[in-house]
């Protein structure tokens, strides 16, 4: 079969099956997910205390782990019942006190909206103090509520040092929907990747930043996938416990356009498209706890590039 004909042909079918879900209304994303800090598109992770936005929504960040992480030493000197600190790199020196709005940025007082405070035992600053103060590019994503800091350059999955594994022990389940198992040329796939959400995000056919769960009003449970594309994601398809796969369709209607250059695309969890295709009589009972794996359909020609559900239950 041509590519251009494989590809029709799964799409007409993924038509059907995302299109078998009633259309909800739609709504905000949460604005209290965790903020995560991203250093040359890569998440640095903080073992006890987080980012968070302050009453006046500003944006503080631990600044130890930042300036570590960007090669910096951190300093603190406590003196007249104050805490100092320091932090020095080889383009640049910042001096600040907890309790204070200012800090010296390379000899220069700089002001900033909130105070530099001390919660946890850790220091936290605004994230301009960041930028300003190291020398970095930083931007605040409020889609995702990430901190960019550095270059934006997302990586390939197989650029990340993921290895791939055999397809064996996901091959039976693959096989209940057959048209999955083979690539665009019609070669069986013999390998898979397997990443997990905090890898996020990474570069497949489109940008992937974020999976997510998401429940409409209507009370329908969906899965929202945050990508960059000019157009719409593609299909996806759910391994679940039952060793079975479950194709799913972007549901284009509640495709929500970010104006940032990604979107929001959303899945329907459960579809009468399994009862028509594969006569799953009880698809409905079918929950995001019962996915093992969520795959990427289309995204590569050497593997299957698939994220383990961090949702699953037990």
């Amino acid at each position: 079969m041509s590519m251009k004909k494989w590809v029709l042909s799964l799409t007409a079918v993924t038509l059907l099956w995302g299109g078998a879900s009633t259309i909800p209304m739609t709504e905000a994303a949460s604005s209290t997910k965790p903020i995560e800090v991203l250093l040359n598109a890569k998440k640095i992770q903080f073992p006890d205390a987080k980012p968070f936005q302050d009453d006046n929504d500003y944006v503080m960040v631990p600044i130890r782990f930042v300036s570590e992480a960007l090669g910096a030493k951190v300093g603190w000197e406590k003196t007249g019942g104050q805490l100092a600190v320091s932090i020095n790199n080889d383009a640049h020196a910042v001096n600040m006190t907890v309790g204070k709005n200012t800090a010296t940025v390379d000899g220069q007082t700089k002001t900033y909206e909130t105070k530099i405070i001390l919660k946890q035992n850790r220091t936290f600053v605004p994230l301009r103090l960041v930028s300003e103060g190291l020398g970095q590019t930083v931007e605040w994503d409020k889609v995702s509520r990430w901190v960019w800091i550095g270059k934006k350059e997302i990586a390939a999955l197989e650029d990340t040092g993921h290895q791939a594994v055999s397809i064996e022990p996901y091959k039976k389940a693959i096989n209940t929907i057959p048209n999955l198992i083979n690539d665009v040329a019609g070669k069986p796939y013999d390998k898979v990747v397997i990443f997990k959400p905090s890898d996020l995000p990474i570069k497949l056919l489109n940008d992937i930043y974020s999976v997510e769960p998401y429940t409409a009003h209507s009370g329908v449970p969906y899965l929202q996938i945050r990508v960059k594309t000019k157009s719409t994601a593609g299909s996806i398809f759910f391994i679940t416990k039952y060793n079975d796969t479950r194709l799913r369709a972007p549901f284009r209607a509640m495709t929500k356009d970010n104006g940032d250059g990604t979107k929001m695309i959303y899945y329907p969890i459960y579809s009468s498209g399994d009862e028509l295709f594969q006569g799953i009589k009880n698809y409905k009972s079918f929950k995001l706890q019962d996915i093992e794996c969520i795959a990427f359909g289309l995204a590569s020609r050497e593997y299957i590039p698939m994220m383990v559900n961090p949702w699953k239950g037990n």
